[in-house]
């Protein structure tokens, strides 16, 4: 397992009866998380101490209760800084977890950039809040940010002035991935390293319907031929049952190995929880890099 172990501002404090007691800065957060089917009490005064609240419904979605939280705070990973502001279904626009994979990427963009000689290119798709881009561009990679919502690219732009990156060569984009994907082809543009977190299910801008079960696999063969011919690395995450690490690796492999070589890992990424000692499991990676 990948572990996301270097946060400073972020902890989880405490898992029981399908929550996580979370720490995010000076505030505590308690949230759902449909991994946790352990009921290991609520012995850690942080679960009282709790600044916000997240109550699931009966019929779906939930609802926010808040104790003296602001609306929006910040906090920071090594360099970089992330605004939060809690939002519907549970989110705060930040997946602490990834953290682990935002060091890999970075550590690639920097050992291939003085091997290179140039900026990396990478793209980043379903992107969010830019917690890989701003990474990836702190490391100096050239970057491409692409998703769905204009919501979240607005925001991830506002985490990248925070981080002190509003001059880095990041090109925002709202748009639906697989078109942009297949735009990219027709323009004969590459792309050093690929990025992509895509989600169980969603609609583009114009009501594109995606569903990962369905088009995962078509969309990495489609992706990696955006992939320059001496690239370095492709990145996909997932939080879908169904897609665990063996499912990852066997796709990379069939998709992208036959045609440019390098080797392939794929593992759970967790986070360590302060109050146990041990570590919740927090989705799948599968990494490719020469």
């Amino acid at each position: 397992m990948w572990i996301a172990d270097q946060w400073k501002d972020y902890e989880v404090i405490d898992t029981c009866s399908g929550e996580k007691c979370e720490r995010w800065g000076d505030y505590i957060l308690v949230r759902p998380d449909p991994q946790v089917i352990w009921d290991t009490g609520h012995n850690n005064p942080a679960w009282k101490q709790k600044n916000g609240h997240y109550h699931r419904s009966n019929k779906g979605g939930g609802e926010w209760e808040f104790r003296n939280l602001p609306k929006e705070w910040s906090i920071k990973y090594r360099d970089l800084t992330f605004n939060l502001k809690p939002f519907s279904f549970k989110h705060t626009g930040l997946f602490p977890e990834q953290a682990v994979n935002w060091d890999w990427c970075a550590e690639k963009i920097r050992t291939a950039t003085k091997e290179k000689g140039r900026p990396l290119k990478v793209l980043n798709l379903f992107a969010y809040t830019g917690g890989a881009t701003i990474s990836a561009a702190f490391a100096s990679a050239s970057v491409t940010h692409v998703d769905a919502s204009k919501g979240m690219v607005t925001w991830a732009k506002e985490n990248a002035v925070s981080s002190g990156l509003s001059d880095a060569p990041i090109r925002w984009l709202v748009d639906d991935c697989v078109k942009f994907v297949e735009r990219e082809i027709r323009r004969g543009n590459t792309y050093d390293g690929i990025i992509m977190d895509p989600p169980s299910y969603g609609r583009g801008p114009k009501g594109e319907i995606w569903k990962i079960e369905d088009s995962i696999y078509p969309f990495i063969q489609l992706t990696a031929k955006l992939l320059s011919k001496d690239s370095v690395f492709f990145l996909i995450n997932s939080y879908t049952t169904g897609l665990q690490p063996a499912v990852l690796s066997y796709m990379i492999n069939t998709a992208i190995v036959p045609q440019f070589g390098g080797r392939v890992e794929a593992e759970e990424i967790g986070l360590p929880v302060t109050e146990s000692g041990l570590v919740l499991p927090c989705g799948a990676s599968g990494r490719w890099c020469k």
